[in-house]
């Protein structure tokens, strides 16, 4: 099967998927073309052998074939017309925004595409921290207590909440922009670096030494294909740094000593997650534990290098994905309706 990986894109986390592409290019035994999307949303093509960081951050990328997107797919043009990209599906590995928060996604529908990747509504809800809490409630998932700050909203800012506390931006990933405050002494510097992020900031409890794990996988047919469970090292948090070591290869990954009745747990709360509204994905769900309950922290739709340092054959995952992806059915018009008022009440 031919692959096309997606890249890049206008967000935060820009260089976080470039980072994962690049590691994609080395873990996963596929025929493979890379696409990078800049941060002008313009479209290269980039060879294998180049598939390097210096390529980006140089700059050298604007050296390489420019494509266009269009029904059908990829193209790029020449002096002779134009020549499809080769591809049977793509891979959406943009993080964040454009790439999460339901663009490609609908990129990807309306050229009816088939891909790897959250479909539309998948990325909405988990793209918002926020509707992710209220999604996993309707399904029956356990999420932490919050508050919902908004810079535009001078009622919400001016609640109350206790400390120490966790202040995210509700629309940003990798942990940019997060700040555990612990008295209202740093609350205000905590308020002003997440502003910078997004308009809207998710107040949390900030519980020491909490246990995170993590969990990956998806459904193929009727069945789950599940990662190891992780438990991540980490400081006070799990910052970004801690976060992307794994992915990026320069760190050991440990599965966690479970019992078999947790395990279930974490298992039973993925599979709420992901069906049906993730059908078509890779996930990863990022998990705490409190009293021997698990709870959701958050739905990584895109996570770093698809989570391939989870999966002891990952490329068999992967390819067994691609060969479920259902693209989104088309809609007959056979215009009877306009034939109707035609044949009934004369010319429309």
């Amino acid at each position: 099967m031919k692959y096309a990986v997606i890249f890049g894109a206008n967000s935060y986390e820009h260089e976080i998927s470039i980072v994962s592409a690049v590691v994609l290019k080395k873990v996963f035994r596929a025929d493979m073309s890379f696409v990078y999307c800049d941060s002008l949303k313009h479209f290269y093509l980039i060879p294998e052998d180049k598939m390097n960081a210096k390529t980006f951050s140089s700059k050298a990328y604007l050296k390489e074939k420019e494509l266009f997107l269009k029904q059908g797919g990829f193209f790029e043009k020449g002096l002779f017309g134009e020549k499809k990209l080769e591809c049977e599906i793509y891979i959406n590995l943009v993080h964040g925004k454009d790439g999460e928060d339901g663009k490609f996604a609908s990129l990807f529908e309306f050229f009816n595409l088939a891909y790897i990747g959250p479909r539309i509504e998948a990325s909405v809800l988990s793209y918002n921290k926020e509707l992710t809490k209220l999604y996993a409630q309707k399904v029956g998932v356990k999420v932490l207590p919050y508050k919902l700050l908004k810079s535009y909203d001078k009622t919400s800012l001016a609640q109350d909440f206790d400390f120490p506390c966790i202040i995210k931006p509700a629309r940003l990933g990798s942990s940019i922009g997060i700040s555990v405050v612990k008295d209202k002494s740093e609350l205000e510097y905590a308020k002003d670096v997440g502003f910078e992020f997004d308009g809207e900031l998710l107040i949390e409890p900030f519980i020491k030494d909490i246990k995170e794990y993590n969990l990956a996988g998806c459904m193929i047919n009727d069945d789950f294909i599940f990662s190891m469970i992780e438990e991540p090292q980490k400081k006070e948090l799990l910052d970004f740094e801690q976060k992307y070591l794994s992915f990026s290869g320069n760190n050991e990954v440990k599965e966690a000593k479970l019992d078999e009745a947790l395990k279930a747990k974490f298992y039973e709360a993925f599979k709420k997650i992901y069906n049906p509204l993730f059908k078509g994905a890779l996930i990863r769900c990022d998990f705490f534990v409190i009293d021997d309950e698990v709870y959701i922290n958050e739905i990584n739709p895109n996570p770093g290098s698809l989570a391939n340092y989870l999966f002891d054959d990952f490329s068999v995952a992967l390819e067994r994905l691609a060969k479920n992806v259902k693209n989104e059915k088309k809609v007959k018009t056979d215009f009877a309706f306009l034939h109707s008022i035609n044949a009934s009440k004369g010319k429309l």
